[in-house]
């Protein structure tokens, strides 16, 4: 065990050339460097992020959606049937028409009942509406709040108007308060939603996201214990900054405010695209790729640190790509067909995961176009 330590925590890899761990050990009051134990905090305050959820969820997600006419509701429950059940856990939870005629003949049911069966059991996988809203409004409520505290934060550290300073005298740079809230909370928010997944309804991409989040949890450790925290708070608020317009497009879709939910969307794909390929790469690339150089100078965590950066970049690309593919084929045509909703999942590395999880892309942008159509007619 000690020669893995020894072996995981190599000087070489972490740190700059002539830097060791003993040298960020606390050598005065009041001085501190991030050190991999601070980490542990985020794991009992995840626990304490859940619990807030689940009660925020009840006494005032829940009112509200039914403020808005969105009622829990009761999903039609399938028939027990052990075969069905068997073929619709192991095999298929469509069966095609073979399938289909030949469960009908051993059940001796008629094929359209077996279909009924499927729709009612594929139905009660799925979340209501009403639990999709007081998520949507739980992740809305956090990425605001979030967003505010990490802006306002910056807004009064040196290194958001002069980017060089994330790099004036790298490692030694004393951890603030201010700036391992924001690191510990958003950490902790993103243990909460591993947490999460074992008790929220199960989804198809349940272990795509738990490994996702994994991830996140991993990059922003990562980006924490080489004390590259002062540009990774630059990159979880350029991310914030359109997480919460994604949720509150959401919560309108849900509530039937389809204008506001339209222009709730355009707002946020304006962001987005701003945020990704104009801010991002002018102000976070040029100073972790060139500023650092010229700065600090490279060493093998530094090309990883850059590496996920422009890989993250590349995928800002080609997201922000079939954002506009789907929005100007919709405009132009009048409609996109088969409907179809795109699931953009944005790794924000090294220090946070962004997702837009299953937004009907679709379902927004179809709606604009069947106005423009009526409006011709």
């Amino acid at each position: 065990m000690a020669a893995f330590s020894a072996w995981f925590w190599n000087e070489r890899f972490w740190l700059p050339h002539n830097v060791t761990w003993a040298d960020l050990a606390d050598t005065a009051p009041g001085v501190e460097y991030p050190k991999a134990g601070h980490l542990l905090t985020a794991l009992p305050l995840a626990l304490g992020i859940f619990a807030v959820r689940i009660l925020f969820e009840r006494f005032i997600a829940s009112p509200s959606a039914q403020s808005l006419r969105i009622h829990p509701g009761v999903a039609r429950r399938a028939q027990p049937n052990a075969v069905l059940e068997k073929v619709f856990t192991s095999i298929t939870k469509n069966p095609n028409s073979r399938h289909l005629d030949g469960l009908s003949k051993q059940l001796d049911w008629e094929v359209r009942k077996v279909q009924r069966w499927f729709r009612h059991r594929r139905n009660q996988d799925k979340p209501s509406t009403h639990t999709k809203f007081c998520e949507s409004m739980w992740r809305f409520t956090f990425y605001l709040c979030i967003f505010i505290y990490g802006l306002q934060f910056l807004w009064q550290s040196p290194w958001m108007w002069d980017t060089r300073r994330c790099w004036h005298g790298y490692p030694y740079q004393v951890m603030t308060p201010g700036l391992y809230y924001y690191y510990v909370t958003e950490l902790a928010f993103y243990w909460s939603l591993v947490f999460s997944q074992f008790t929220d309804i199960k989804r198809k991409d349940f272990f795509i996201m738990f490994i996702h989040h994994l991830a996140t949890v991993s990059l922003i450790s990562f980006s924490y214990v080489n004390n590259m925290v002062r540009i990774g708070s630059l990159v979880m608020c350029i991310h914030d900054a359109s997480d919460f317009l994604l949720e509150a497009a959401k919560l309108a879709n849900y509530a039937k405010y389809q204008h506001l939910c339209d222009f709730l969307f355009i707002v946020f794909s304006v962001v987005f695209f701003i945020t990704r390929l104009v801010i991002y790469p002018l102000w976070v690339l040029n100073s972790t790729m060139f500023e650092s150089w010229a700065i600090v100078g490279p060493y093998p965590s530094w090309w990883l640190f850059n590496f996920l950066l422009l890989v993250l970049q590349v995928l800002h690309l080609i997201w922000s790509y079939l954002i506009a593919r789907i929005a100007v084929k919709a405009l132009l045509r009048g409609k996109v067909s088969p409907p179809w909703c795109v699931c953009v999942c944005v790794t924000a590395l090294p220090t946070e995961k962004y997702c837009i999880s299953l937004i009907r892309l679709w379902s927004l942008i179809n709606n604009l176009s069947m106005r423009k159509q009526s409006y011709k007619k």
